[in-house]
């Protein structure tokens, strides 16, 4: 193994939280709350490997449910570019999510042209910010459904 590989392999055990200084505030208060920085807003805590680094990535992210899926959006605020968290697990859709108190593996993948036309409306409702994200970008804003590989704890259902 050459020594970029060690280094690579050896920060690929520690989580980076989001560079951006809004988004690591985020999850600080996320953490100091249990899981609720924003009475009100369902947050929870996405993990991804790096598709370049292959370090573990953390940022902080509002969902809803559908079913037994989470549903985030990747609006990266009306950018025209998707976010670092959305490239990283279509490279590798194997992520972790943590709810409240309780963490867990997961797998996400991108929503279908039917299940986004579907959630879109329950995406708005919930975070009315994202209509304005889409109307201020020329890129389709993906959802992404994220779903527990083995059964979630009670406290995340």
């Amino acid at each position: 193994m050459t020594d970029a590989e060690t280094a690579v392999s050896a920060a690929a055990g520690t989580v980076a939280d989001s560079p951006n200084p809004w988004v690591a505030e985020h999850i600080r208060r996320f953490e100091e709350t249990a899981g609720q920085p924003r009475p009100g807003i369902s947050d929870l805590l996405l993990t991804t490997r790096g598709r370049r680094s292959g370090q573990l990535r953390r940022t902080a992210l509002a969902y809803v449910r559908d079913g037994g899926a989470y549903v985030l959006t990747a609006s990266n605020a009306g950018a025209d570019r998707h976010p670092a968290w959305y490239l990283n697990l279509t490279a590798d859709p194997a992520v972790t999510l943590q709810v409240g108190a309780e963490t867990f593996p997961a797998t996400a993948r991108r929503a279908t042209r039917a299940e986004a036309d579907r959630l879109w409306p329950v995406v708005v409702a919930a975070m009315p910010s994202y209509a304005a994200y889409r109307q201020a970008t020329a890129r389709e804003i993906p959802l992404v459904l994220v779903t527990a590989t083995q059964a979630a704890p009670a406290a995340a259902r």
